[in-house]
């Protein structure tokens, strides 16, 4: 490594001496380190350590030390993560691919000890727990057993995986949920490079990471820098590739004040949510500073990091300071870690008081918490703030958006009632009782009768590591259904309740503060540990409530403690998906309605006949914060993880099969070898083809999300997955979900395209993962049509508008695109990772020239494409202006050319498209011999352009 700065220095801790790259030492090329926003100064160090002459130059760092707040982003650096974060769901296919790396390294005759992470490499299991059982002392257990029956395969090589691969650790199901655990537990803050027992001082560093999951921002609450990446992006950097990145704009939001009296992090959060989103921050950083700091708690800024995905930044970071210190402590870090902490960050300038000078930001906003009012989100995006006060007129004015997909006649009806009625309130009366609207349905369940109607909750969730790590509202919850249970309240017979912790801390602290009994009272008994509802994992809706729903064709809803609300992603049989503090979760489950004015309408009668009101059962902030200093103690984390990596009985039961290479199982539905490098020659193509004869497979319209394109949630019967595992001998009830199966491509494949909200203008009148066979006119599911298309030899393509690609990080999103055969994406704007992903698996993505799209040049998605002039683009390297042309012959003659431009952005993407992949790129390097595979720029972007939309992972 080079050393252009006389970085490199020495500290010492204690009895130890470390190793450090000092950011002063660039007071000589005038930077001054406190102009600078903290984001960029961990940015900075890790310039200067991994400055090497070739992808890291002494002309990065300068620009880095030098940076121009208001610059549109144009200089790309390569930032190398101190370590990859994966949870199973995107973890599993990463692992699996590295499986199949070593099958293929064999297969051609190299050694497949090769492959294994470069980088320390974490994954925690928690994406596969379902809420089948529930509301019963016995739930825990029953989801548990089912959770290791239908991941057995799974779970067995995750086992292999860490024993097989070096750099490699699992953190056991049942443990937690994986940012919570990370911040609890696995994050170090400052890094080090071994303990010296060799001789050699240990490197001293920031903490740093990429993770296969959006929400890994979480631990930015703690001060360490780190975003989520696609799948494909992680098991780059876990192969030694690095993050290629445009320094960003650093926006800064100034925190004043405290919250006042009823407000909570959870609605703190959806305030910053909105104001960020309506700002716009998609591909800058965000950072937190101010006097408001001081009197906000650690947990308090994990849920507002957490949540960066949703305001559309790539991170949100908070400094270390003396509440991060506190924390470190409290969770049972051991003391030296906590020395090592506070010595470099002060050594370095990373530590904040209320004396640190305010850096410059690209922009600033400023947010008083005391002006923080109770609000939830939906019904559909993060983003869509309601003031509780104002929530049941909130949902009336939702149901003109969701009738369309309600029931025809019914909706509209109502609507036109509304509208007839002049759409007030009157006299305290209810604009409209959907409980006695035609559209309402009676239903018998446990032998009595109800009501299910527009508007009615059927599931309450208190789930998420966004707010299951914070115990403010967790205990508030707890206190809340506390007053309730002594009032005699109950929770609706027709509302799924579940409580899933995001560590078992959270059930210790519950237990040892008495609240447990009244939470599983009204039926919030845990149902496991893991994201569960948050991430479709709801579990099937009884089957009363879920007949009742299709019988009315009804608009029911959930409230859940999350972090995602999109279309389609809670549960199929829900349309109106709301997010709001646990306290509230317990409050809704109680009213069993969202059409009701939690503020001014009873939730309910109590044993005495008398009405009772949020307001009175609501805790003070007085009464929370004694319950925490109360049960919340610091042994209890020490306790959770002091054995995390073991497992229970289940997990050590497990047989490990042994070798350096994974022993497939031909019958397995949950992993299997994938075909990425079937027939791959040695060699790669030494030309880039151009694409001729393809079709369209799907046109798109805006903001379509990875959850649209990717296979998520439960397998329907009928659709092509459902009717692969029939035939391969499994049961409905056996299916599990679309992520428990991310490592079998034939699962997924079936399952890309196939969102039950999808809406592809090339099959008409459809929703779902429908579209036509072009040459015959036949509508056809998605997954069919491509594999008649593969038969015929014809390459695909995908048309879409603006957005292309936003929400989650999720691998499938590009994998299955190509393995359904699709060539190239011509879309309006991409998400970053997507679009990065799909370059990463081979697929061009391309770009409509501004004001441009399918619309405005007359496209049908009739007609037969071809991409003209990539092979002359690319002949002679890596051109500044990458614009092609496309030509879309129409049946019955003629044709439409347009010009896109290529986004394929960086010299390392152009490698890994030319080779086929990123996988196939790194493959042939180490087969040829590398140690590390060879980076000749700065690697696989990660931070979008600012004037892309979408929301970033």
């Amino acid at each position: 490594m080079s050393n252009s700065f006389n970085a490199r220095a020495t500290i010492n801790v204690g009895s130890r001496a470390y190793t450090i790259y000092r950011l002063d030492s660039l007071a000589g090329i005038g930077c001054d380190l406190h102009r600078l926003p903290y984001s960029l100064r961990i940015l900075l160090e890790n310039l200067l350590r991994t400055e090497d002459g070739m992808v890291v130059t002494a002309d990065d760092v300068r620009a880095l030390a030098n940076w121009n707040p208001q610059a549109t982003p144009n200089k790309e650096i390569a930032f190398t993560p101190a370590r990859v974060l994966l949870q199973d769901f995107t973890g599993v296919p990463a692992v699996v691919d590295l499986a199949a790396m070593r099958e293929a390294m064999r297969t051609m005759g190299g050694d497949p000890r090769k492959i294994n992470p470069l980088q320390p490499a974490e994954l925690v299991i928690d994406h596969s727990v379902q809420v089948d059982a529930f509301g019963s002392d016995t739930a825990f257990d029953i989801n548990t057993h089912l959770e290791y029956e239908r991941n057995r395969e799974r779970y067995q090589f995750l086992r292999w995986g860490q024993t097989a691969f070096r750099n490699f650790k699992v953190v056991p199901p049942e443990t937690g949920i994986v940012h919570q655990v990370n911040l609890e537990y696995l994050a170090r803050v400052v890094f080090t490079t071994g303990d010296g027992a060799d001789g050699e001082t240990p490197v001293a560093y920031p903490d740093t990471l990429v993770g296969t999951d959006s929400h890994t921002t979480m631990v930015n609450g703690i001060g360490v820098l780190g975003w989520g990446v696609g799948g494909i992006e992680a098991e780059a950097a876990m192969l030694g590739q690095p993050v290629s990145m445009l320094i960003p704009k650093v926006v800064g939001v100034k925190l004043t004040g405290r919250l006042r009296e009823g407000a909570t992090a959870t609605d703190l959060v959806l305030v910053v949510t909105q104001m960020l989103r309506n700002h716009g921050v998609v591909g800058k950083f965000v950072e937190f500073y101010g006097a408001g700091l001081s009197g906000l708690p650690l947990a308090d800024r994990a849920t507002i990091a957490n949540m960066a995905p949703e305001y559309g930044a790539t991170c949100g970071i908070f400094p270390v300071d003396e509440e991060t210190l506190r924390y470190l402590r409290f969770t049972g870090r051991s003391e030296e870690l906590v020395a090592l902490v506070e010595a470099y960050m002060k050594e370095q300038g990373l530590f904040h008081t209320a004396d640190t000078p305010e850096a410059e930001y690209s922009e600033t906003l400023e947010l008083d918490l005391s002006t923080v009012e109770p609000s939830i989100a939906g019904p559909k995006r993060p983003q869509d703030r309601v003031l509780l006060a104002e929530a049941k007129t909130s949902f009336y004015d939702a149901m003109r958006l969701l009738n369309s997909t309600a029931a025809s006649g019914t909706a509209p009806k109502v609507v036109g009632r509304w509208e007839g009625e002049g759409g007030q309130i009157e006299d305290g009366q209810r604009l409209e009782d959907f409980s006695k609207d035609p559209s309402a349905v009676r239903f018998t369940m446990k032998s009595a009768e109800h009501i299910l109607h527009h508007g009615s909750v059927v599931i309450a969730a208190i789930t998420s590591c966004t707010n299951t790590s914070n115990p403010s509202v967790m205990i508030a919850a707890g206190l809340l259904a506390k007053k309730a249970a002594l009032r005699g309240l109950t929770s609706k017979p027709w509302v799924k309740t579940s409580l899933a912790p995001g560590s078992k801390v959270v059930t210790e602290y519950f237990n040892r503060a008495g609240l447990t009994p009244y939470l599983n009272q009204l039926g919030f008994n845990t149902v496991g540990y893991g994201c569960t509802t948050c991430i479709g994992n709801s579990g099937p809706l009884p089957t009363e409530i879920s007949n009742a729903v299709a019988q009315g064709n009804l608009v029911v809803c959930s409230v859940l403690s999350g972090n995602r609300n999109f279309e389609g992603r809670i549960n199929p049989d829900v349309k109106a998906n709301y997010l709001m503090s646990p306290p509230l979760v317990v409050a809704y489950a109680i009213a069993g309605r969202m059409d009701i004015d939690l503020q001014n309408d009873p939730l309910g009668i109590d044993a005495d006949g008398d009405k009772v009101y949020l307001k009175d059962i609501w805790p003070t902030q007085l009464e929370v914060q004694q319950t925490i200093d109360e049960a919340l103690q610091s042994d209890m984390f020490r306790a959770s993880y002091s054995e995390v990596f073991t497992g229970d009985q289940y997990w050590k039961a497990i047989s490990i099969p042994e070798g350096e290479l994974f022993a497939w199982e031909n019958d397995s539905t949950y992993v299997k070898n994938p075909p990425y490098f079937t027939d791959m020659p040695k060699d790669a193509p030494t030309q880039i083809d151009d694409l001729a004869g393809a079709r369209v497979l799907a046109i798109l319209g805006h903001s379509v999300t990875t959850d649209h394109i990717s296979p998520a949630g439960s397998i329907k019967a009928d659709s092509p997955a459902g009717r692969y595992l029939i035939e391969h001998g499994v049961q409905p009830k056996d299916f599990n979900s679309y992520g428990s199966r991310r490592g079998n491509h034939e699962v997924m494949m079936r399952g890309t395209f196939a969102n039950v909200r999808l809406r592809n203008r090339l099959a008409p009148g459809t929703e779902g993962g429908f579209s036509t066979y072009l040459p015959t006119g036949e509508v056809t599911s998605i997954y069919d049509a491509a594999m008649r298309y593969q038969a015929d030899g014809t390459p695909l393509v995908i048309l879409a508008g603006k957005e292309y690609g936003s929400g989650s990080s999720r691998d499938w999103a590009a994998k299955g695109t190509r393995l359904l055969g699709v060539r190239a994406v011509i879309a309006e704007s991409y998400e970053r990772i997507h679009r990065s992903n799909l370059v990463g698996m081979g697929v061009l993505p391309l770009e409509f020239m501004q004001e441009e799209n399918g619309d405005v040049l007359g496209l049908t998605g009739h007609e037969t494409f071809e991409v003209l002039g990539l092979r002359d683009l690319f002949a002679d390297g890596f051109p500044a202006d990458r614009n092609v042309k496309v030509r879309a012959t129409r049946e019955e003659g003629g044709c439409i050319e347009f010009t896109t431009r290529v986004r394929i952005d960086t010299p390392q993407e152009l490698l890994y498209y030319r080779h086929g992949g990123i996988l196939q790129y790194v493959l042939r390097q180490l087969l040829a011999g590398n140690t590390e595979p060879e980076v000749i720029s700065k690697g696989m972007a990660t931070i979008a352009d600012a004037a892309e939309g979408g929301i970033p992972t």
